[in-house]
């Protein structure tokens, strides 16, 4: 910190180049684990998503709006991840623990870019399901691939432009109590706590912005399924029923832990207060999450599992061709 004195003796500050991840408390053996623990679920986080990616690209059987969306959840929850756990991975083994204020901004930035982009997608999952199970006729027209295409592009600029406005108010503020950032990457509740001017209307705008994107896509989640549920409580079909409620199933249990722990976060006043409670909290909502959607929907869905066996089938194929 670039640090010039003012004529009544205080210290004024003039620039801030770096800031530093304190991330988790504990010695080097605390550390090591936690680096086990991070490069554990980041590797599983990245295969799961890549094979998703892969397995939905390659087989023609998954070419619906609704692989399309968990394609594009899929590529969401790799980048996710990746902008968090690398840095954090080397802060665990690294005694510096540096970080620039440009590589600050660039990380907030990504993070809350992606973050509002899953909140937003796992909506659209929702609206995808309901138009496929309440309007059926209608469903090959009202989910196009243009229309698919269109709502995966508002996801991404609803993301964009949330992490504008969070990054703008935030990184515009003076910091000068310390630089030294109570969190393992950079967030906006640690950041309000080092600025030394009124905060207040910083967090209205979090709780705000936080609030209005999990409350909007949480009543779209709602009453789709409300409608869903109804729809599926009517058929004479159990085999359908069943079917139908597995494929929904998946979804509910990605949304029920993504926006719980985004509520828990952000959308409360009081949130910014517990750092401690924030670290685990974020440590969910950053590779937890994304190591477990693979999963939730691989394991938990007919269609995938299948197309997983055929792309085996025809690796163990070509392998004894060759």
């Amino acid at each position: 910190i670039a640090m010039s004195p003012q004529g009544n003796g205080n210290l004024l500050v003039m620039s801030l180049q770096e800031f530093v991840l304190d991330g988790f408390e504990g010695g080097p053996q605390t550390q090591a684990l936690l680096f086990a623990l991070f490069l554990a679920l980041y590797v599983v986080a990245v295969l799961g998503n890549i094979t998703m990616i892969v397995v939905i690209t390659l087989d023609a059987r998954l070419h619906s709006p609704m692989y399309f969306f968990l394609k594009n959840l899929s590529f969401v929850d790799l980048c996710y991840s990746s902008v968090i756990a690398p840095k954090a991975l080397v802060n665990f083994l690294s005694s510096s623990k540096v970080i620039t204020f440009e590589g600050c901004i660039i990380q907030f930035f990504f993070f809350a870019l992606l973050g509002t982009t899953e909140a937003l997608l796992l909506a659209m999952m929702a609206y995808d399901r309901f138009v496929a199970i309440c309007s059926p006729l209608h469903y090959p027209i009202t989910m196009c691939p243009s229309v698919c295409a269109r709502l995966v592009l508002v996801s991404y600029c609803g993301g964009c432009l949330n992490s504008i406005m969070q990054a703008s108010f935030t990184f515009t503020l003076p910091f000068c109590s310390s630089n030294h950032i109570d969190h393992f990457f950079c967030d906006v509740p640690p950041l309000l706590k080092l600025a030394c001017a009124d905060t207040t209307i910083n967090e209205l705008v979090m709780f705000g912005l936080c609030g209005l994107i999990i409350v909007g896509t949480t009543l779209v989640v709602l009453v789709s399924y409300g409608y869903i549920t109804v729809t599926i409580l009517r058929m004479h079909s159990r085999g359908g029923r069943h079917k139908l409620f597995s494929t929904c199933g998946s979804h509910i249990t990605a949304v029920s832990l993504f926006y719980g722990t985004l509520f828990v976060m952000y959308a409360q006043p009081g949130a910014v207060e517990s750092m401690e409670q924030g670290k685990v909290v974020s440590v969910i909502y950053t590779l937890v999450i994304p190591m477990l959607n693979p999963l939730i929907y691989s394991l938990r869905n007919k269609d995938v599992k299948d197309a997983l066996w055929r792309l085996g089938q025809r690796h163990t194929h070509s392998g004894q061709s060759d």
